[in-house]
């Protein structure tokens, strides 16, 4: 049975499935409904044409020693595979619409070369700033994580905050601590507009 975790909360994902592999980190949202003009506006051009979707994407950003030692260690739409072959995005959602997770990100944890400590997964609105876009107009916000030889999820943590004015989240991490893979639920919100700005605050 999947453990719902609270901000803040961590769990130990090695003990919670033994022998554990590889993992599946699925990150979902929902984009809320958009509220638009109306009246001459809607007849002119509609009810939605103004309003461009919410593309947000997903990261992972590995860490030697707590720090970030590159930009190869940083892995998202523009690079979908680390060079250890251990971490693969599986490519980039443009909208969030649909059920189930919107972006998956694999982990290979049995295999991670052991200077990695830890793994931050963080989702930013792309062109956020321009777009005049937002986390508050995204709902049902979440992280899971899946053991993928039985697909059985192991834990999940829905974000539940008022996140209104936030470029990015930084959505949790996985870890190492004596031995075992632990997960971290941080929902943390942020104004960094891009993966750049992200990266930074482990560098």
């Amino acid at each position: 049975m999947s453990i719902s975790l609270q901000k803040g909360q961590k769990v130990s994902l090695s003990k919670e499935s033994a022998g554990l592999g590889k993992v599946i980190v699925g990150l979902g949202w929902d984009e809320a409904k958009k509220s638009v003009g109306g009246g001459l506006l809607n007849a002119l051009f509609g009810s939605s044409s103004m309003v461009q979707d919410i593309d947000c994407d997903a990261s992972a950003i590995m860490l030697k020693g707590g720090k970030l030692k590159g930009s190869k260690d940083i892995v998202y739409f523009r690079n979908l595979k680390h060079s250890s072959g251990t971490v693969q995005h599986m490519g980039d959602n443009l909208t969030g619409a649909g059920d189930g997770d919107d972006e998956q990100i694999i982990v290979d944890l049995a295999s991670v070369p052991a200077e990695y400590d830890k793994i931050v997964f963080v989702v930013n609105i792309y062109s956020a700033a321009t777009r005049n876009q937002h986390f508050g107009m995204i709902k049902n916000a979440y992280i899971r994580i899946v053991d993928q030889s039985n697909n059985k999820e192991i834990c999940r943590y829905n974000l539940t905050e008022d996140y209104s004015g936030q470029l990015a989240m930084i959505f949790g991490e996985v870890y190492r601590h004596n031995g075992e893979w632990k997960f971290n639920a941080i929902g943390q919100g942020t104004q960094d507009q891009g993966i750049d700005g992200l990266a930074k605050r482990y560098t």
